[in-house]
Parts: C-alpha cells; structure tokens; sequence
C-alpha cells in the first residue's frame, strides 16, 4: 500500500466524492469528515514514511499513458511538495469539519473532496501533461464554490477568476508543448517528464522566452502585481471555506510551480530575470499593503494582506540560494495555516452578524474573550512575529535576498512593518474600545466546532515558529540539491554570480546526495 500510497491520497477523495451522491443529506457531513479524516491520516503516513536526510523523489509512481508521445502517469514527491500535501489534506479536514450551516450542503462537501483531488493532483504531478491536467481541474470546484455559494458579485468573481488562471495556463501549456518538442529534437524521442527536462541544457534565448511563458501561468495563479486584480473579488465573494482553501493552498501553486519549473529548468533565465521579479514583489509588498490598510471590510483586509505576504515568498523564492528558496517554501506552509486561520476566524464572525465591516463591531473582546484570543494569536503570526511560524519564512526568505540586494531586501523589510500597522489597526477596531453597538452585545463565543478548526492551527503556528526543524530540515535537503543542479547547468557567468554554489560548505555526504539524484534524473 505504501509504495501507491500517492495514488491513494489523489484519488481516494475522487471516489469518496462519487459515492457521497448517494449518502443521505442528514449524514453527509459526518461522512464528509469521516474520509477527509482518513486523508489526512494517510498524509501523515507519508510524511512518517519520508526519509527527511534524502534530497531525492520519492514514492514515485511511472505508467505509461500516450507512450508515442512520452506522456505518463509519473507522480512523486520531495521536500518541496510533501508539506503542501500534507496542509491540502489537514485544510480540507478542518474545512469541512467547520462548515456552517448552509444550502446544499451536501454538492459543497462533494465538490471540497473533488477539489482536494486536484489539489494533492498538482502537487504530486512529475509529467507537465499529468500537472496541467490537474492544474486546470482544479478551476472547476472553485470556480462552482465561488459561483454557487458566493455574495451578492459571485458570478463576476467566479467568471473573472476563470478566466484570469485559463488564460495563463494556456501560454503555459505552449511552452510546456515547446519543451516536449526540444527534448525529442535533442533525444529522438518525446517526453513530458519534468526530470527528464531538467537534463536539458537550452539556448539563452530560448530560456528567456519560455521562462516568460511559465511565468504567466504561474504569476496570474500567485497572483503576482498586475494580474491580482482578481484575487480580492474571489475572496470577497467566496464562502468562508472557500477563501480558506484559496488562501491557504490554491495560492501556492504558483510559487510551488516557480520552484519545480523555472528555476531549474531556465536558471540563466531566472538569473536575468531576478531583479525585475525581485522589484514586482516588493510592489505586491508595499502596494498591497496600503490597500489593506484603506480597507473597511475585515476579510478584504485579509485578502490584500495574502497577496502582501506571497510577494515575500516570490522575493524568498527568486533569491537564487539555499536560504532563500528554502525560506520561501516553509513561508508557503506557513502563510497557509495564518491566512487560512484568519479566514476561518471572519467566517465566525460573518456568521454570527452576517457583516464584515469593521464599523459595526468593537468591543468584541468583551463578549467573545476565547474568539479575540485566537484571533490576536494569528494576526502576530500573520505580522511575522518571532516564536509564530511566518517569521521562521519570513527571516530566511528576506536573509537569502539581501545576499543578492541590501537595498531591496530593506525595502521589502520596511515594508512588512506596514503590514503590523494595518493588521493591528483593524484588531483595534474590531476587538477594543466600547461595546457600542447593540447587536454585538449577545454574540457567542467559539462554538466546540470552531475550536475544532481553530485549536490545531494556532498549536501549528506556535509549534513550527518554536522548533521548525521537522519541515525545514527535509525541504532544505531537497533546496540544496536543486540549488546545486542549477548552479552546474547555469552557462553565463552572470547566473553562476548570482545562483549560490553551496559545493564547497556541503558535506560529503549532500554532495553524495546530489550525485545520485543527477544519476536517477538521468535514468528517466
């Protein structure tokens, strides 16, 4: 079981969803739970299963599907990708076990558990054709949640937030179709496999253009400044659950798709592009951050923090070395649980005075001590405050850069001092002061069913933030490999400069690492 246990974890939820059409109503939710518990047991298996010390892919499934034209079902995963599937698993559970009452209950549930398919689909996927299935699969549940369970704009978010990820994938499927092709010009025979691309050595030109073209798929997915645009209305018109799963996974496919295709396969390409990316993120940073702070509506508040906070990962992401990549995945982890935890925290609220304007609350913190607790707890992770698990990302993604920029990297820095500036301003004006208004003077406080949810992602937060060795040391095993690899097949001497060579401070034991996963890249 073991050995196809990713297959499990991607298609057990699928099948669970087709039988759920014939659970009775009064009981889908309980079986709702029930296999998203299960899901998440199983990720958890394999990440006990996982050998941390290897930098290498594991669990790896190949069968062939089109073998002319070298597309298969190749799936594994590494440091990078095994903690975002474990979150998509842990997120769905606690989603579907904090689901508020509402219409269609049932069609909601079986929609998360074919979106966690896709989810578990994208981030397991070593064939570009296998992940760009999964990749615009998953536009269907959401662009459904979104749509069907939505505010008053729902189908103009809905249709916007289509047409913005379809679009980008599109250029990004000519590029992977170019890739398929130069690999059979150079071997004599097709291939989709992401592995077998990494062995690939392109033309500079050639790197500048496909960088460009992944780069679209994947910037509009982050969203990176000038495609966020709709963002803000996907959240702002989505159910609670689905801000929770957007924020906390959807989101990450972007920056996790920058790390498994752009960097190493175009890293003369990254290298020329690292300080213009470098200055878009730090305008997501500042730009973004502003915006929150003029927001009247505490969930848009949260929405433009999000988009703040993926412009530090992009920053962590294109600093080219260990520190920096490494920084920038845990941030991923990280801004999954805080962000998540904060949508879920608005959607207690919304539920109880049906309203997300900080003008109508304040005082909260007297009738609701438990629920201003929580909340207080996330929003100094969201800021990045030591011992919490944002600042472990944050620290390393901003340390990795400033060996590329001091100037920058300040820049980005100041900048995250907005971020607690808005943050606290809106607690201020949600949890202190007077009990003014009437309607706020009987609100309860959490329910048992939303400490459910909550309870394990503030132990998280704190947890990872005190001792984060348990994700970071795994994922910064892999990062040094990749590192390595794109630092030897790097051409111009200006991405040799700016890609970190980790060779010479690698025990022989990582560079043993790094020679055997290159053997094993070979043989696929």
């Amino acid at each position: 079981m073991l050995e196809h246990i990713l297959s499990i974890l991607i298609f057990f939820p699928a099948l669970a969803a087709v039988l759920g059409f014939v659970v009775q109503k009064d009981g889908i939710r309980a079986y709702g739970i029930a296999v998203s518990a299960i899901e998440f047991v199983l990720s958890l298996w394999l990440w006990y299963s996982f050998d941390g010390a290897s930098g290498t892919m594991q669990f790896v499934e190949n069968l062939p599907l089109i073998p002319a034209f070298g597309v298969n079902y190749f799936i594994g995963v590494d440091g990078i990708s095994l903690f975002i599937v474990v979150l998509a698993s842990f997120f769905t559970m606690l989603g579907i076990a904090s689901l508020s009452e509402m219409k269609n209950e049932k069609n909601m549930i079986i929609t998360l558990l074919f979106l966690q398919m896709t989810m578990v689909g994208v981030f397991s996927a070593l064939d570009a054709i296998v992940f760009y299935i999964f990749w615009e699969l998953s536009l269907v549940p959401m662009l459904y949640i979104i749509g069907a369970w939505g505010g008053p704009l729902r189908i103009y978010a809905s249709v916007k937030f289509f047409l913005y990820t379809f679009a980008g994938s599109l250029v990004m499927l000519v590029g992977m179709l170019f890739m398929a092709y130069f690999y059979y010009l150079k071997a004599g025979v097709w291939s989709f496999s992401i592995l077998d691309w990494y062995m690939l050595v392109l033309p500079h030109s050639y790197q500048l253009w496909l960088f460009a073209a992944f780069f679209i798929g994947f910037a509009i997915k982050v969203p990176m400044f000038p495609f966020h645009t709709w963002l803000p209305y996907a959240h702002g018109q989505a159910p609670t659950i689905g801000s929770v799963i957007l924020a906390a996974i959807l989101l990450k496919m972007g920056t996790y798709a920058f790390i498994r295709f752009s960097l190493p396969l175009f890293p003369d390409a990254a290298a020329f592009f690292m300080y213009p990316i470098a200055i878009i993120a730090i305008i997501m940073i500042i730009y973004t951050a502003m915006i929150a702070y003029a927001q009247k509506d505490i969930k848009q508040v949260v929405a433009y923090s999000s988009i703040s906070h993926m412009g530090v990962i992009i920053l962590g992401t294109f600093a080219l070395n260990v520190e920096g990549i490494s920084g920038s995945i845990f941030l991923m982890i990280g801004h999954g649980v805080v962000s998540g935890a904060l949508f879920l925290l608005v959607g207690v609220i919304y539920d109880r005075r049906h309203t997300k304007l900080m003008s109508e609350f304040g005082g909260l913190a007297h009738v609701m001590p438990r629920y201003a607790t929580i909340f207080g707890v996330m929003l100094m992770a969201s800021v990045g405050m030591p011992l919490t698990i944002n600042f472990v990302g944050e620290f390393l993604s901003l340390l990795g850069f400033y060996q590329q920029s001091h100037i920058l990297t300040i820049l980005a820095g100041t900048a995250i001092i907005v971020g607690a500036i808005y943050m606290l301003s809106a607690y201020k004006k949600a949890f202190f002061g007077e009990l003014i208004n009437d309607k706020n003077k009987d609100l309860k406080d959490v329910n048992k069913r939303e400490l459910f949810a909550l309870i394990p992602l503030v132990i998280v937060t704190i947890w990872l933030g005190v001792y984060p060795k348990p994700v970071l040391e795994p994922i910064n095993n892999r990062v040094q490999v990749i590192v390595n690899f794109m630092s030897e097949k790097a051409k111009s001497e200006e991405a040799h400069e700016k890609i970190a060579r980790q060779v010479n401070s690698m025990s022989p034991t990582i560079i043993q690492r790094v020679e055997v996963v290159e053997m094993e890249e070979e043989e696929h």
